[in-house]
């Protein structure tokens, strides 16, 4: 986001205007349209409000922008041609299409997090710099002669790549598959979308975990999905009620993320994977396991994959590089029965031909190599240790306050807060304070949980981070 120079001899408020200016005649606010108040742009440009007060002033006075008590602070329609245009209303284009935006309090993290990149950040969901193979892949792409050919690759993904994942797969996961039942992805995200927007239909009733991740993604109302839920506790999912849902509402499919549960943490148990296995077989319904985190268990086990005692062919597999690896890599992937991963690959042709070639050389090369394995032993051992201080921390500043169970692998830490406290009070004190976290609502639980990510803060600010989020509910504590 753009900052006025403070070492410029040019007064910041000549800055501001400036650059109004400039992004209203590039159209970024078209005639009309209504602008930042005065507090909050002072807040996202680090300013007084008197500054910005001034600011408007100016623009005023230029004729470019209009304001009127109780509307705000507009472009003038009158200021850019002797004759009044008519100029699309893209507010309501922003507001409609049929694709929904992310949920407030996720969109409020991220403009927390532009504004102000210095907050303790326990609520993205992903690995820190120190935690990715940095070194290991600088040194591949150094030894590899990568791109030979620039052009569009295989729908389904990078040959070489989708090779090196079958050898993968069955050695960490004990999954038997083979090339051309493998589709990779930019990430379980879009593997997810391609699987609700190509293989369902609005109307149709699946089935999620309560909490769950998938709860949290639009993507899923946006296609017109009707959600029912099977509570998450200390075993995992409990598939206790889905014959019932099935009888009741005709559910169509499963989505289960069994291994260090998101957000919870939470393994499925295996009596419960038996009872999960033989009712979606009973009942012909298909089970998306979404696996992002099974090799991070801190003690180095190797947890089963449903998928890999799936006999009757009934699990669409998701797997991805980011929380193993690094995110930016964008590198995903998917095993389904072939029909599946034709028409998946022929949908994602058209939306984007294909990812790039490089990313999947490189991801192919890094699977293949003498580096995975002791990248992951490392990668364990410091989320482990990242862990540990944030239990520290937890026990030192709110040793009364919260209650959790103590996650084995992954990456989130899912505590519910004693006494219950307003989840958008809470965030927004938060915020003041210097920390983000997810709000549990936000998974579809009630409110008064959160969600504390560790793999993302420093290891040095995980203690200070907690201290922070200390001081905002002690603030809201009665």
């Amino acid at each position: 986001m753009w900052k006025p120079d403070r070492q410029s001899r040019k007064p910041v408020y000549e800055q501001i205007t400036d650059h109004l200016e400039q992004r209203i005649a590039y159209g970024e606010f078209p005639p009309g349209s209504l602008l930042p108040s005065e507090r909050k742009l002072a807040e996202q440009l680090g300013v007084n409000r008197s500054t910005v007060i001034l600011a408007f002033s100016e623009l005023r006075a230029l004729g470019i922008i209009e304001s009127r008590s109780g509307s705000g602070t507009r472009v003038s329609q009158h200021k850019w041609g002797a004759t009044p245009r008519h100029t699309p209303n893209w507010k309501r284009y922003a507001e409609g299409g049929s694709f929904l935006p992310n949920v407030p309090f996720l969109r409020r993290i991220r403009e927390a997090l532009q504004q102000n990149p210095s907050l303790i950040d326990f609520a993205s969901g992903e690995l820190s710099g120190d935690l990715s193979p940095l070194n290991e892949i600088a040194a591949l792409m150094r030894e590899h002669h990568y791109a030979s050919y620039l052009g569009y690759v295989d729908p389904q993904g990078y040959m070489p790549l989708r090779q090196a994942l079958v050898a993968y797969l069955d050695k960490y996961r004990g999954i038997q598959t083979t090339e051309s039942s493998i589709l990779i992805t930019s990430g379980s995200q879009q593997s997810l979308f391609l699987i609700t927007q190509c293989l369902l239909s609005p109307g149709d009733a699946v089935a999620i975990e309560d909490p769950s991740y998938a709860y949290s993604l639009p993507m899923f109302q946006s296609a017109g999905l009707r959600l029912f839920r099977l509570p998450v506790d200390h075993d995992g999912m409990c598939p206790d009620d889905l014959h019932a849902l099935y009888k009741k509402h005709r559910i169509k499919m499963i989505f289960t993320n069994p291994n260090f549960q998101n957000p919870t943490g939470m393994v499925l148990h295996e009596e419960r994977r038996a009872k999960l296995l033989e009712a979606a077989r009973e009942l012909g319904l298909p089970i998306v396991e979404d696996d992002p985190y099974s090799l991070t268990d801190y003690n180095g086990l190797t947890r089963p994959s449903l998928k890999s005692v799936d006999s009757t062919g009934s699990i669409i597999y998701i797997g991805s590089l980011s929380k193993i690896a690094a995110s930016g890599l964008r590198i995903g992937w998917m095993v389904a029965p072939n029909a599946i991963v034709e028409r998946l690959a022929d949908a994602r042709q058209q939306m984007d031909f294909g990812l790039s070639v490089i990313p999947q050389q490189v991801a192919a090369q890094f699977l293949s190599s003498e580096h995975f394995e002791p990248h992951l032993d490392r990668l364990r051992m410091q989320l482990l240790y990242k862990r540990d201080l944030l239990i520290e921390a937890l026990q030192k500043e709110l040793p009364d306050a919260v209650q959790y169970e103590i996650p084995q692998g992954g990456i989130h830490m899912w505590c519910k807060l004693i006494p219950e406290i307003h989840d958008a009070k809470l965030l927004e004190e938060a915020i003041k304070h210097g920390v983000v976290f997810v709000p549990g609502s936000v998974y579809g639980s009630d409110s008064g949980f959160v969600r504390f990510t560790f793999a993302r803060a420093k290891t040095e600010d995980i203690g200070p981070g907690i201290a922070r989020f200390a001081k905002a509910l002690r603030t809201l504590t009665p």
